[in-house]
């Protein structure tokens, strides 16, 4: 079992910067691909970066590649996304989310099995 917490969230203005955290309990933190995912009002959950078990490969949706940054550090159980020249279209919840890691890229919902309760992003024009 992996409990998620997130943190980090805010209102900012354009151009801002913010950076999430998802702190993850249990031992096994490392055996994990991480995932964030954001849903905005009246929108499916769609995916924004994604983090092997070792921080070696990083995946990005177009819409966040140059700005967003993911990283990890398995000894402090945490994944960090550093969100960076934000426009009002990132608003939205972010999840963090946690999948056992079995190689390749996960970039759909329904394949993680652990997530966190979200954090609030208000991007202010």
């Amino acid at each position: 079992q992996v409990q998620l917490v997130e943190s980090g969230g805010g209102l900012v203005q354009a151009g801002g910067r913010l950076r999430l955290s998802c702190a993850a309990s249990g031992r096994t933190f490392s055996s994990y691909s991480m995932g964030w995912f954001r849903q905005a009002p009246g929108k499916e959950r769609e995916f924004a970066a994604a983090i092997s078990w070792s921080g070696g490969n990083t995946y990005y949706a177009d819409f966040v590649k140059g700005r967003f940054t993911l990283s990890r550090d398995n000894a402090k159980n945490t994944v960090y996304l550093q969100m960076n020249s934000l426009k009002p279209a990132d608003t939205a919840v972010y999840y963090c989310a946690a999948v056992m890691d079995r190689g390749g890229y996960y970039t759909v919902p329904s394949q993680y099995d652990y997530w966190g309760q979200g954090t609030q992003v208000t991007v202010s024009s």
